[in-house]
């Protein structure tokens, strides 16, 4: 039952030793003390742990420098007089390889060939991993070759791909327990350029034609904005007519007659006359002319009928009968007139 007291063997590159133990499951509410050697004689050194690993205050693992290739741990009470677990291990069977170091990247057409720095011990017992994808792959693509360099071919330089690589341990001929390393700094390629981020996959091209379809969308917007804003205005004349402003018609009635509006209209009259005679049609201008004339021979005919039918109509103190006798004489009459006697018919008013 003792082995089942250790959680965890790390030897974090044949540099660093973690051990963790189940506090809860073996050593209930007791804080327990760890003591480790690497001594291989008869009379061990133990050494005390000087960096424990807490679980809610409670110790539960180890960090300490690994010094050669064998371990013998001891798990004792809190003050060290009484040991509750012991352990022998072979540490190169528990090494975690570090991170691969100096990673490079070598295209050619549609071929990456990915290295990195050989590890100083026992190469042959690590294999570098890579794994890439597109932005059109869900899952990563493993490759995985001797270390430390591994190559694949297929790559669409049309395409970004995101590449991250480690080392792994081979196991069982180098470990008892599957490790690997953290991976290395995730890049990004397309066609053999470095990128920042399969974002930033858009060629110079592809920027001119970005911008170039932009500006012509704009200024095709303006247009039409244009376009619409002369209708619109076209439009607006038509339905709604603009309304002239008074202020401007009669400015001169405030300015300079102080608002007197009949001052204003005698001076204007004849203006307006002429304005109006200026816009009136030709034909209404001839019409108007031959009434004005038709009522001064009116003005002229009016006080000889007058005259012709005064004397009856003094006979007869009838006006209304004077009128008429006026406006339709009698056929063939004669009419008096200072000494001149008159011939009215039918179709005449007067004849001398």
């Amino acid at each position: 039952g003792g082995k089942d007291a250790i959680n965890t063997i790390i030897n974090s590159n044949n540099e660093e030793m973690q051990i963790t133990w189940t506090t809860r499951e073996h050593f209930p509410n007791e804080n327990v003390s760890f003591f480790y050697t690497f001594d291989e004689s008869k009379h061990k050194v133990w050494k005390p742990c000087t960096a424990y690993l807490l679980d809610q205050d409670y110790n539960s693992g180890c960090l300490f420098k690994t010094e050669g290739p064998t371990l013998a741990i001891s798990i004792r009470n809190s003050n060290g007089s009484e040991e509750l677990f012991s352990k022998n291990l072979k540490v190169d069977f528990y090494i975690k390889p570090s991170p691969p170091e100096n990673v490079t990247f070598f295209w050619e057409e549609d071929t990456v060939t990915v290295s990195c720095n050989k590890p100083k011990r026992n190469a042959w017992c690590l294999r570098l991993e890579l794994q890439y994808k597109s932005k059109f792959d869900k899952e990563w693509q493993p490759r995985t070759s001797k270390c430390c360099s591994v190559g694949e071919q297929g790559f669409d330089p049309r395409k970004c791909y995101s590449f991250r690589v480690r080392l792994r341990r081979l196991v069982p001929q180098c470990n008892v327990v599957n490790f690997s390393s953290d991976w290395a700094a995730e890049t990004f390629w397309m066609n053999g350029t470095l990128l920042d981020s399969c974002d930033d996959d858009i060629t110079p091209q592809s920027k001119t034609v970005i911008v170039l379809s932009g500006s012509l969308a704009v200024l095709l917007m303006m247009l039409i904005l244009l376009i619409l804003l002369c209708k619109w205005q076209r439009v607006q004349m038509s339905v709604l007519p603009a309304i002239p402003d008074p202020k401007y018609p009669f400015a001169d009635l405030f300015n300079d007659h102080n608002g007197n509006l009949q001052e204003w209209l005698d001076k204007n009259d004849h203006v307006m006359l002429q304005t109006q005679l200026e816009y009136e049609d030709p034909e209404s201008i001839t019409e108007a002319e031959s009434q004005q004339e038709d009522g001064k021979n009116s003005d002229k005919q009016g006080p000889l009928e007058k005259i012709f039918t005064f004397s009856e109509a003094a006979e007869n103190n009838d006006s209304k009968a004077a009128e008429i006798a006026c406006l339709i004489p009698a056929s063939n009459t004669t009419a008096p007139f200072a000494g001149f006697h008159t011939l009215v018919n039918d179709d005449m008013y007067v004849m001398l």
